[in-house]
């Protein structure tokens, strides 16, 4: 065999020290000892593919620290046996549901004095880390005297996406260890870094493979690693009076990402670190209260809330994809993007168009793409080679998957289909990515309409993780299993929906566009509406969401539903046909509402002109947005209220820190957006009357 395979094939194979006693007295860790009297502590959390934190494990561990307190080892050794990774943080179930700071409080700082124990060994400690080493996993290797990682391993605080910070005292062991400027940043953002950028900030001391792991460890516990040591910089950064300077630059940093009222987590990080980031034993003490406090919130729980609907969601994908080769037509904005992210996700991919020229523009979003998101030259030339130009559409004959993604024009696609159904190989699916167009219209001029399924993309497709499953009533059940299974394996979320005009997200999303429309007949600001959606906690307001889509688009799915829900909508004005009929379409054409520079819009800085949103003014905008979204349960277009939530999170980017429409009408109180929708109903008309859905709603 080649020497280079087998060292491959030998790094994958972890040096785990001695082998252990098969019915060893702990359920969750297994120790033993080398002969240089080094005990090797190995972390293999029962039932689980992948070690975290349990209130279950803290404990065992402290029992473990007691026996290595009184046996006294030569050193400590601390590793997991899972091949996924060191320890991917804490068990994320133990945090949902909590309502009162007290007992959390209690319970962190139990875990505490674990942690604290580990520390205060007096025998030298390494924690040896591969794979995923994130939140409270990066905070029990903080506490060991020295830190080895193994190339590839990665490291980060992904608390801040739970609206937390860390909690096991990692603010203050980490400010201390190494810059804290850096280590802040790295807490505020929630982003992982890479053995070698942890090896020059100073986290970790040594970084190497796995085959001199031993000898690693020995230089560690009998001191020949020279340590990564922290400078008299950090020193000075904890001083008082830079602390203050820095967290004042820092806040102003933050609050251009979120606002403080939304997301509390990155502001109370910053308020504890400017208190008492020169006192370890003080901030220490003081991320308890803090901690437990930002647990308690809404923001927190329904971020948490938002976890677990992601965790859902990749499960209803299933396992056992079998589409290896990907066929999409028409090479569009939506069209490449998709074939791009499969080649991305390792799949071969044959993209076809009309013209030569759209498929040459997606190559190179692809290219680009490709470059932001890949680490090696390599990979980005692989994924490129993944992406073939086929202009004469011969993929067809060999594709597992066919993804039809051309203009929204029922007569352009039934023509499209036409010439594909005969050189289709048995077995192959028909997807068609229509945002507007009944399944039922489309497998009308099918010889096999049981092989079509809907599979319906968002934009940009590399950002926005939700794909609409959609299926009609002569759907093969056996194919939806496995384009549920293929949407998991490129790495997305997929939501089974029955298909019906706008499906469940445009159809919710469509009357939010609409009402801003109306906003602007109303000669109210296009500042100040795009204000009431972002001080609601969305992403980016509807008039600059229109421009972002395309106002095409927003024109003709508004014309689409209209059509079919009548004045359930808003009514689309006429100065919006007059602009797309001019060109004017938003971003792709560097006009729309906005002027666009560099796919940005160009908004002038918020003038004093333009009014403050009113609290009316975000209800019009997404109080019908939850309307919809209990009318689509009513009508069983998706069966699952979470669901429901987890779409418009994951596929319009709606405000995580509110759970979604459904939890976000359920914590203000169905009663009270009923009340509210009557209301806007009796001023500005019958397209805010609520839905029957509201009876049952719970």
């Amino acid at each position: 065999m080649d020497s280079r395979i087998m060292d491959v094939l030998k790094d994958r194979v972890l040096e785990l020290g001695p082998q252990p006693d098969a019915n060893g007295p702990y359920r969750n860790f297994k120790l033993t000892r080398d002969a240089d009297g080094i005990a090797w502590l190995l972390f293999d959390r029962a039932g689980t593919s992948a070690n975290t934190l349990s209130a279950d494990v803290i404990a065992e561990l402290d029992t473990v620290l007691a026996a290595l307190e009184s046996e006294r080892p030569t050193g400590l050794v601390i590793r997991s046996a899972k091949t996924s990774g060191f320890i991917a943080g804490a068990d994320v179930n133990e945090f949902r549901g909590a309502a009162d700071p007290h007992p959390v409080e209690t319970a962190i700082g139990r875990a505490h004095a674990v942690i604290d124990r580990l520390e205060a060994l007096k025998v030298p400690s390494v924690a040896v880390i591969h794979g995923f080493c994130l939140g409270g996993g990066l905070e029990v290797a903080l506490a060991c005297q020295s830190r080895i990682a193994i190339d590839g391993a990665r490291f980060g605080f992904p608390e801040v996406m739970l609206g937390l910070h860390p909690g096991l005292g990692g603010t203050a062991r980490f400010t201390h260890l190494v810059n804290p400027m850096q280590a802040m940043t790295l807490m505020l953002t929630g982003k992982t870094i890479d053995a070698r950028r942890a090896k020059s900030l100073g986290l970790v001391d040594a970084v190497t493979q796995e085959r001199h792991v031993r000898n690693a460890v020995k230089d560690a516990v009998f001191g020949h690693l020279k340590r990564a040591r922290p400078g008299l910089l950090n020193t000075v950064l904890n001083s008082g009076p830079a602390r203050g300077f820095l967290a004042s630059r820092m806040r102003s940093e933050a609050a251009k990402a979120a606002s403080p009222e939304h997301y509390p987590a990155p502001f109370g990080l910053i308020d504890l670190w400017e208190k008492h980031g020169g006192d370890k034993a003080a901030m220490l003490a003081a991320e308890k209260s803090s901690f437990a406090h930002l647990m308690v919130t809404p923001t927190a729980q329904n971020l948490i809330r938002v976890f677990f609907l992601r965790e859902q969601m990749k499960k209803l994908a299933g396992s056992g994809n079998t589409i290896s080769h990907v066929h999409v037509i028409g090479a569009g904005a939506m069209g490449g993007d998709i074939a791009a992210w499969c080649a991305n996700q390792g799949l071969k991919v044959t993209l076809a168009d009309m013209k030569p020229e759209p498929i040459a523009g997606a190559v190179k979003r692809a290219a680009d793409l490709f470059g932001k998101i890949m680490r090696k030259r390599t990979d980005i030339r692989d994924a490129l080679d993944r992406l073939m130009p086929d202009l004469e559409g011969e993929g067809v004959r060999t594709a597992d998957l066919i993804i039809e993604a051309v203009p929204e024009k029922l007569e352009l696609k039934q023509k499209v289909y036409a010439g594909l159904e005969p050189k289709m190989k048995a077995g192959a699916i028909l997807a068609t990515n229509t945002s507007s167009i009944p399944l039922q219209d489309l497998r009308a001029t099918l010889k096999a309409p049981e092989r079509l399924v809907g599979l319906h993309f968002f934009n940009p497709v590399s950002r926005l993780q939700l794909v609409e499953v959609v299926s009609h009533d002569g759907s093969d059940p056996q194919l939806l299993k496995q384009a549920l299974a293929f949407v998991g394996a490129i790495d997305r979320l997929p939501l089974p929906v029955k298909s019906s005009p706008g499906f469940v997200v445009n159809r919710a999303l469509t009357p939010y566009m609409l009402e801003a429309m109306v906003m602007l007949d109303e000669n109210i600001d296009k500042a100040t509406i795009d204000a009431a959606a972002e001080k609601f906690g969305m992403p980016m307001g509807p008039i600059e969401l229109a421009d972002q889509v395309g106002l095409d688009i927003c024109l003709a799915v508004g014309d689409m539903l209209r059509s079919k829900f009548g004045d359930l909508l808003p009514p689309t004005p006429a100065w919006l046909r007059e602009k797309v009929a001019k060109g004017e379409l938003g971003r792709k054409t560097g006009k729309g509402f906005y002027v666009w520079k560099d796919g940005k819009a160009d908004k002038a800085p918020a003038s004093s002109v333009a009014a403050q949103p009113t609290p009316q003014m975000i209800d019009r905008l997404v109080l019908p947005m939850s309307n919809v979204c209990v009318e689509c349960l009513r009508e069983g277009i998706v069966d699952n209220p979470d669901m429901v939530d987890g779409a418009m999170i994951f596929g319009t980017g709606y405000a995580p820190f509110r759970g979604g429409p459904l939890n976000y009408a359920r914590s203000r109180g169905a009663e009270d957006v009923v009340a509210t929708l009557r209301a806007l109903a009796t001023k500005f008309g019958g397209r805010f009357t609520p839905d029957a859905g509201w009876d049952s709603f719970k």
